[in-house]
């Protein structure tokens, strides 16, 4: 029994049926989609990526959107010409009232800059000074009231006053260095091997000096006054013209604790002396003597308006 290639066995009991003959080659029917026509293509952006949005946009569209022309346009109608309120008129004002009032207060503030780098030390002596000249004008204050009230009270207020007019006369005598003076105070003793002292060193001790309280001051037998004046250096040092010479001596009438502190403060006339190889003593005395004098000065123009 011949058995067919193409039959394929079927179950048992039932008959081989017979393959079905192959369906010959042909075109398969395909669902018809919708194709699409190639358009222009963007063009290539270097790197194989494609082109940004837009990149085919028109001008106009690229001006609005990138802030060109028309942009700057509406920025500049928009700050130009000013729109100023009120409210900020009153603003502006403000501002420049709180910067006027910041000046001032740096302007007061850096006047006392000049004391911000002294030393303590410096600072300390100020303040000393200026308790001192306090006490004076206290005292004069008190002088003055006590001389007032005797004036007042006195039976014989001519004979008071002509009392003290002849005080008066004496202590401006004193001053003026028409008059000898005697008091408490201290001697100070300038020694100079080099001749390196200047006159401006010996007229910088008389500032301190004076600042200190001196009433009375006398070097090398001249008598130093409100009008004195120091010239030249080394051998030929003067005071008003007359010629003085090493060691130079200060006689000065004063009271000695605020005196010798006033020179040996640091920087003071000692230290400065000391840096020229200048040395400079001093010492406290109970009683000094002042009695070099200067002839009073009969005034050539001035006169008396009293009867």
């Amino acid at each position: 029994m011949s058995v067919n290639p193409n039959e394929q066995p079927g179950p048992e009991g039932e008959e081989p049926k017979a393959a079905e003959p192959p369906q010959p080659a042909g075109p398969r029917e395909t669902p018809e989609t919708p194709v699409a026509v190639p358009g222009p293509m963007p063009p290539s952006v270097e790197g194989g990526e494609s082109a940004p949005e837009g990149a085919g946009s028109s001008p106009e569209a690229a001006a609005g959107a990138g802030g060109g022309p028309d942009g700057r346009r509406r920025l500049a109608d928009a700050l130009w010409p000013p729109r100023v309120t009120r409210a900020q008129l009153v603003v502006a004002l403000l501002l420049a009232c709180l910067g006027f009032g910041l000046a001032i207060q740096v302007s007061s503030t850096s006047e006392g800059s000049a004391l911000r780098g002294a030393r303590q030390e410096d600072l300390v002596r100020i303040l000393d000074e200026l308790d001192d000249r306090t006490q004076r004008l206290e005292d004069e204050k008190a002088r003055l009231e006590k001389q007032r009230s005797e004036l007042e009270s006195s039976s014989d207020q001519a004979e008071e006053a002509r009392r003290q007019t002849q005080e008066k006369e004496r202590q401006l005598g004193i001053l003026a260095g028409t008059v000898a003076a005697e008091g408490p105070g201290i001697t100070l003793t300038v020694t100079d091997p080099v001749g390196a002292v200047e006159s401006d060193m010996l007229l910088d001790a008389i500032q301190e000096l004076r600042a200190a309280g001196a009433e009375a001051i006398q070097v090398d037998g001249v008598r130093v006054v409100a009008n004195s004046y120091f010239t030249g250096g080394g051998d030929d040092m003067r005071i008003d013209g007359t010629q003085v010479t090493a060691p130079y001596v200060f006689k000065v009438i004063g009271k000695p604790e605020d005196l010798e502190p006033a020179l040996n403060i640091p920087g003071g006339v000692v230290q400065t002396l000391e840096k020229e190889q200048a040395t400079a003593t001093v010492e406290r005395s109970a009683k000094i003597v002042v009695d070099a004098l200067r002839p009073a000065k009969r005034p050539d123009y001035a006169r008396s308006s009293s009867p």
